[in-house]
């Protein structure tokens, strides 16, 4: 029973990256998925790779556990649903969002190169949605 699981997993983690590769094309730049205990880097292009060689990833990774507060608190707040967030970096922008609506706590970030023009984010959430809906979140915990 624990292939079967971890079968659904890589086919659940598959799907996603080639939603976001889909979407990102040759400017995604890096996915990963993180839950409030753990994080998995489902994709790395290899010159980001180089560059976040000296950076504490479980640190960065940390900061976007902070996107559980402020899920609830949007929740609490605004008449609309927490859908996702984006920022914006001199290089590149990251997309930020989580795995279900209710207590689930897996969250996906991924981040693309900036181009002329933007992206559109909202058509992203909407693949991942799709992608998420086919498959148990359990299927998404990062290993």
């Amino acid at each position: 029973m624990g292939d079967e699981n971890d079968g659904q997993g890589r086919d659940a983690t598959s799907a996603l990256v080639e939603a976001f590769s889909t979407f990102g094309s040759d400017g995604l730049r890096d996915v990963w998925l993180f839950d409030q205990n753990a994080h998995e880097g489902l994709y790395v292009r290899e010159d980001v790779e180089r560059k976040i060689t000296d950076l504490d990833v479980p640190r960065f990774v940390d900061n976007e556990r902070y996107g559980y507060v402020t899920r609830d608190t949007y929740g609490d707040l605004y008449y609309a649903s927490y859908a996702y967030t984006v920022r914006g970096f001199d290089e590149f922008e990251q997309f930020r969002t989580f795995l279900g609506d209710g207590d689930e706590r897996v969250g996906v970030f991924a981040s693309f190169d900036r181009r002329k023009g933007g992206y559109d984010f909202g058509a992203l959430h909407d693949e991942i949605a799709a992608v998420v809906a086919d498959r148990p979140i359990e299927s998404f915990s990062p290993e």
